[in-house]
């Protein structure tokens, strides 16, 4: 993707400008045979019209007709660990990035890297996430929408989130235990069944489902892909009119 610099614009501007300026001399000659008067009159054109243009501008800039804000988003990615929520989440991300409205991606690995001693205590968790809604809160103040991944396990966790912020959807990545367990090349199941890893969500630790999610993906029947798809036209349609 590329940005136009300030400068690119510039140049573009004074191009056009001799583009306009040199066909209203080559008109006014045409018509009147009068090389000083078609000079002239491209001069007095040009300064005339770039004033006119500066007060169009401001005028316009001060009337609210026809804008319209896009309210902030949160879509909250939850679900067992290794059930594709990230997967889902960027791919979901990488789309909505297209449509250029300000947008940040928030994943339970890079904050966790940032906060290393969070704890996975279901007290320590329900600190966490409030966190975490305080970020996207700070976010959304600045009109920025969020794409956030979490394996947030607690009902109570996901309901100050969504109490916390504008405009939550809360996306439920469905996968059963045993299809998480066959995803998990990190073999982080593994070292949860031999005790080695403390709290871990769905083995020492429980998953609460997610009883008013806007969109459930069931991974067993729908692609990354398609549930990438499915999520976005949600938001385009509700969110981004």
């Amino acid at each position: 993707m590329y940005k136009e610099t300030n400068l690119r614009s510039i140049v573009k501007g004074i191009s056009w400008r001799f583009v306009a300026t040199g066909t209203t001399i080559i008109i006014v000659y045409t018509f009147f045979g009068r090389l000083d008067l078609a000079i002239a009159a491209g001069l007095l054109e040009t300064v005339a019209k770039v004033a006119l243009y500066w007060a169009h501008e401001k005028i316009w800039q001060k009337i609210r007709f026809g804008k319209k804000r896009i309210e902030p988003f949160n879509l909250w990615f939850t679900g067992l660990p290794l059930s594709g929520k990230t997967t889902i989440a960027n791919k979901v991300y990488e789309k909505l990035k297209k449509l250029d409205i300000p947008l940040e991606r928030i994943d339970s690995k890079d904050i966790r890297e940032l906060i290393p001693n969070a704890g996975f205590s279901r007290e320590e968790r329900n600190q966490h996430m409030k966190r975490i809604g305080h970020l996207i809160q700070t976010l959304q103040n600045n009109s920025i929408s969020t794409v956030a991944s979490f394996v947030s396990p607690y009902r109570e966790s996901r309901k100050a989130i969504r109490t916390m912020v504008k405009n939550n959807i809360v996306v439920y990545v469905k996968a059963d235990i045993e299809t998480c367990k066959k995803r998990d090349y990190k073999g982080v199941y593994e070292k949860a069944l031999k005790g080695e890893l403390k709290n871990f969500t769905g083995i020492s630790d429980v998953y609460e489902e997610p009883q008013h999610a806007e969109i459930v993906i069931d991974t067993e029947t729908t692609t990354p892909d398609e549930a990438a798809e499915m999520i976005f036209q949600y938001v385009k349609r509700n969110y981004i009119k």
